[in-house]
């Protein structure tokens, strides 16, 4: 099963919107995702899901992390690395059985121009210390404003050429 995280929790986020992008991209391949979008994410979710403890509202979630042998991370850059709130869904998550041996994609995006390399270099360490294979052509997009139509399509010929370039080596990795 292959799940795609909108790693923020930000409501209307661009990182959504290439999450989405994403979807439509691999269902168009013949390839079923699911998409979790961190705005899903119990609002207590520090309090009731941390050290062991395990939520009712976050149980749901947890169980398609479990089913989940490939995984696609899309983030933002949030002060020069990705978001807090992607870091504490991951330490939510059951170690190490959630993540350990399965494959991630990562995907860092911008306002700026440099599309959160840093971001995704963090997150590949993590992925790496959680024992997550990564594939390695990581994609960074900055300027992500200006890359969308009003249908939600990326407009860029670059971004879609190495968008669907990672696509093809994730669906064979």
């Amino acid at each position: 099963m292959i799940t795609i995280i909108s790693g923020t929790n930000r409501e209307g986020s661009y990182t959504l919107k290439l999450a989405e992008y994403y979807q439509r991209q691999l269902s168009a391949k013949g390839y079923d995702a699911g998409l979790l979008p961190l705005t899903l994410l119990p609002d207590n979710l520090i309090r009731t899901d941390l050290y062991g403890n395990r939520s009712e509202a976050f149980q749901s979630i947890q169980d398609i992390i479990t089913l989940t042998s490939k995984f696609l991370f899309i983030f933002p850059e949030y002060n020069g690395s990705f978001p807090g709130v992607l870091k504490t869904f991951v330490d939510a998550c059951k170690f190490p059985e959630s993540f350990y041996g399965k494959k991630a994609a990562l995907v860092g995006l911008s306002s700026g121009k440099y599309g959160n390399v840093r971001g995704v270099d963090h997150f590949t360490g993590i992925c790496h210390y959680i024992n997550m294979h990564v594939l390695p052509l990581r994609i960074h997009i900055p300027s992500i404003n200006m890359e969308f139509d009003e249908n939600g399509n990326l407009v860029r010929d670059d971004t879609m050429r190495f968008t669907d370039q990672q696509i093809e080596q994730f669906i064979s990795f």
